[in-house]
């Protein structure tokens, strides 16, 4: 969840790790801090806050120095202050340590170090880490990275670190497990990142770690990997990778916040996730990262997703999509309870696991447990070289570009467009679709891009809603078949960002309990779009009014019934019923986005939440 970033070479560190700090924001925004090596001394500064405090803060300070480490922190263990940011540092000031990840054993590693006599300063299972590490070079009288490897094979949990020691102080060490870790090399300068935005500025050349790598990284030097479970601890040749990112891709663009320019950046991100994958003369649809794995998913007898959040979200609309065209059952679970559940999986079963970082902590857990019971695991991701990317068997990447707001909009369009293709293809070599079928929702579904520019014509319509729904203390979102997971997602939407408490249900179960809160205050969010169970929706809607709730509709364009019977009506073009939620959850967020905006809450960066969940 939290960020951090560190920096080796011969130009000053401190203006590269703020900015880089401030590329990594949306990672957590609890508090930040920087560790400068000045001569044979490390020099730290911390503030609770935001970046933009630290570096308000640092204005008066000394901030010389060719190498550093900084964090920005979303809070696990101890409560957001200047004490528990980090770094951290080593009780004689010799080690400073950043840390992303969680250590579940710290309590026990700690009790040790308390009956040794070391003075904690902070709550955090960060400070465990970096007092074991100088104990055990203390004791075994060995360098910091050998101290390193030998105290992390004693700690359980995830990490991504970066040490700077006074001992060495041309010297920076890093180590990963089930938290990002890449390493950014140009010339005789070193950049260490939890993802590439901080480094793409200076370089393409990346190497990312593998979990249990540790990293030596010396000035005039290669870099040197060794893994904490090859017992021989030999060296690794590092495997470097372009970085697919442009610093364009990183800034506004003109708009006031990420969140909305990735909410317009649609109708690109579903046409980019398309392209080289549907050929409409030809009537192909082809997915090449998943070839070699074809016939295991063809001859699958369940598929299994697993996602959290919103990727959840784009997996129950795969689930209607997957058992309408390729007629096998799927089952969606949420990775966090997947991963405790002891799930029962067969060697024809298929795992899908779908992430937008690729680095989601439950996901990837996830994929572990299916590998080991031997099913065929598929990975669905936007980031190129993320660990999702690399366990998994095979899988397609989403090429929404970089998605820089919390709350995931372009992303989710992404995977369902990508979920999509792949029931299509499936589809057809199965032969459980008819040929003017698959050609109907092929020929559908190039036209989705278009479709959403439409929609994103209504913002100032949508606008004057959010003006009603933000002084409104709660929200219900409704829909059905397809559209439930649209309503869910909405619901999540407007929630996460605007604070108000909203709930998603699928239309007929309102009346099992929901419709007990419906009066004159309450909004009604519906997805009604031309369907087949479009009369159903209708009387739905009308149980809501005779309640006198509150309409707000999404209805296909030319409706009359809702349109009628809805205080706020918002149309979208005829879309094939399985491809709704591709047009049909744009609205959703440009409402949710406008009352956040109008509530004057930070869209980009919502309270209490971080963008990549790298942490259980």
């Amino acid at each position: 969840m939290c960020g951090i970033v560190a920096y080796l070479g011969n130009r000053e560190a401190y203006p590269i790790l703020i900015e880089g700090l401030r590329k990594l924001e949306y990672r957590g925004y609890d508090s930040a801090g920087v560790a400068l090596m000045q001569g044979n001394t490390i020099q730290m500064y911390k503030k609770k806050g935001r970046v933009d405090e630290l570096d308000s803060y640092c204005a008066s300070k000394d901030r010389h120095g060719n190498a550093g480490i900084a964090h920005t922190r979303w809070a696990t263990h101890g409560e957001p202050n200047e004490e528990n940011a980090h770094p951290h540092v080593s009780e004689d000031g010799t080690i400073a340590l950043i840390h992303n990840g969680i250590i579940e054993n710290y309590l026990s590693l700690k009790k040790g170090l308390l009956a040794e006599g070391v003075t904690f300063k902070s709550e955090t299972d960060t400070e465990v880490l970096v007092h074991l590490i100088r104990r055990v070079q203390e004791k075994e009288q060995v360098s910091l990275p050998d101290a390193v490897m030998l105290a992390l094979s004693m700690v359980e949990g995830t990490y991504a670190l970066a040490i700077l020691s006074v001992d060495d102080p041309d010297q920076l060490v890093v180590a990963k497990k089930g938290s990002p870790l890449l390493i950014g090399t140009e010339g005789n300068e070193f950049f260490v990142a939890s993802d590439g935005a901080p480094i793409v500025g200076f370089t393409q050349d990346v190497v990312y770690l593998d979990d249990g790598d540790v990293g030596v990284l010396r000035l005039g030097q290669p870099i040197k990997i060794k893994n904490i479970n090859d017992e021989q601890h030999l060296l690794k040749r590092p495997s470097f990778h372009k970085l697919e990112l442009t610093l364009e891709q990183l800034e506004k663009g003109g708009f006031d916040t990420f969140m909305l320019k990735e909410i317009f950046e649609q109708p690109k991100a579903v046409r980019d996730s398309m392209r080289g994958r549907i050929n409409l003369k030809k009537d192909v649809v082809s997915l090449g990262g998943i070839i070699e794995y074809e016939q295991k998913m063809l001859n699958a007898k369940r598929f299994i997703i697993v996602a959290c959040g919103t990727s959840w979200h784009a997996g129950l609309v795969a689930e209607y999509i997957f058992e309408s065209l390729v007629r096998v059952p799927v089952e969606v679970e949420y990775a966090s309870e997947f991963r405790y559940r002891n799930p029962i999986i067969h060697e024809d079963d298929v795992l899908i696991a779908i992430s937008q970082s690729g680095e989601t902590a439950d996901t990837l857990a996830a994929v572990e447990i299916g590998k080991k019971h031997g099913a065929t695991v598929i990975g669905i991701c936007n980031v190129v070289g993320s660990t999702l990317a690399r366990e998994t068997m095979a899988g397609s990447y989403t090429h929404a570009g970089p998605e820089i707001g919390v709350a995931s909009t372009k992303a989710f369009t992404a995977q369902v467009t990508v979920l999509a293709l792949m029931a299509l293809s499936l589809a057809k070599k199965k032969g459980t679709i008819s040929k003017s079928e698959y050609h109907k929702l092929i020929s559908d579904l190039e036209t989705i891009p278009e479709k959403i520019s439409q929609v994103l014509e209504q913002e100032q319509h949508i606008q004057r809603i959010a003006q009603y729904v933000a002084t409104r203390p709660n929200a219900l979102f409704l829909g059905r078949g397809v559209n439930y997971p649209v309503a869910l997602e909405g619901a999540l939407k407007l929630k996460e960002i605007s604070y108000i408490h909203a709930e998603g249900y699928p239309a007929a179960e309102i009346k099992h309990g929901p419709i007990a809160l419906v009066d004159n205050t309450m909004p009604v969010i519906v997805i009604a779009t031309e369907q087949e169970t479009y009369d159903k929706v209708v009387s739905n809607v009308q149980e809501i009014i005779a309640r006198k709730g509150t309409i707000i509709s999404v209805v296909t364009e030319g409706d009359t019934a809702v349109k009628k019977m809805s205080k706020f009506c918002i149309e979208i073009p005829k879309t094939e019923e399985l491809l709704t939620p591709l047009v049909a959850s744009v609205p959703l967020q440009l409402l949710a986005y406008h009352v956040a905006v109008i509530r004057d809450c930070d869209v980009d960066k919502p309270r209490n939440l971080a963008k990549s969940v790298s942490v259980e």
